[in-house]
């Protein structure tokens, strides 16, 4: 893995090892469960967890469909290690790889074509120009007809929302994080290559509205 700068889970000014309990705060059993369904995983399914922190997207995901072969890939080696010690306790065989989210074919290497490809909150922490290339990475792993399912902040469509927004944005950048809230997911989907968008389900939380993005390769 090619060591670059990434913004931790928790943003700037947080320790990583807050991030369970604060995303706890923000409806996460809602938007992970809507997420998991939209993921529907199958028996031999190879499903991909980009940015996956401490691993609880992955781990649900190996609970729903224990036969399906789940990979998490994440940069920082600190929530690598949370999450291969919550896979310890749960008895669960996820695959935990480091490794950039633009740089998906050379972390996932042997693992074959992708069925899914699955990301939460994780693009909003991103300037667009990466935005851009981790959306790349995943389309260039996915099987044809394979699944992308995006939970993230997305459009911010009221002003309590926009304005619950502002935490985030403090923590993780207004300049990476302003062009989710005014609803660019969907088209840097489109423009990577992906079909068949569209924003499945709004979550509101106490940091502002979560979406679940629903797409195909074409």
């Amino acid at each position: 893995m090619t060591e670059r700068a990434f913004t931790p889970a928790m943003g700037r000014f947080a320790p990583t090892h807050l991030y369970d309990p604060v995303a706890s705060l923000m409806r996460e059993r809602l938007w992970r469960g809507l997420l998991a369904m939209h993921v529907a995983p199958r028996p031999d399914d190879v499903i991909v967890d980009v940015g996956c922190g401490t691993g609880s997207l992955a781990l649900l995901l190996h609970r729903v469909e224990p036969r399906a072969r789940v990979i998490g890939v994440d940069p920082d080696h600190e929530v690598l290690a949370t999450a291969r010690r919550k896979a310890g306790l749960a008895g669960a065989t996820v695959r935990w790889q480091a490794g950039m989210g633009d740089a998906l074919p050379e972390a996932l290497e042997g693992a074959g074509p992708v069925d899914t490809a699955a990301s939460s909150l994780v693009l909003h922490q991103c300037p667009i120009p990466m935005k851009q290339s981790i959306l790349a990475s995943m389309h260039a792993v996915l099987r044809p007809g394979g699944k992308l399912v995006v939970a993230d902040y997305g459009l911010q469509r009221t002003r309590r929302m926009r304005l619950a927004f502002r935490v985030v944005q403090f923590a993780d950048g207004f300049a990476d994080t302003q062009p989710n809230a005014d609803g660019v997911l969907p088209r840097l989907m489109s423009e990577a290559g992906f079909g068949e968008v569209r924003e499945a389900e709004v979550v509101p939380t106490i940091s502002g509205s979560i979406s679940i993005y629903v797409a195909r390769r074409e």
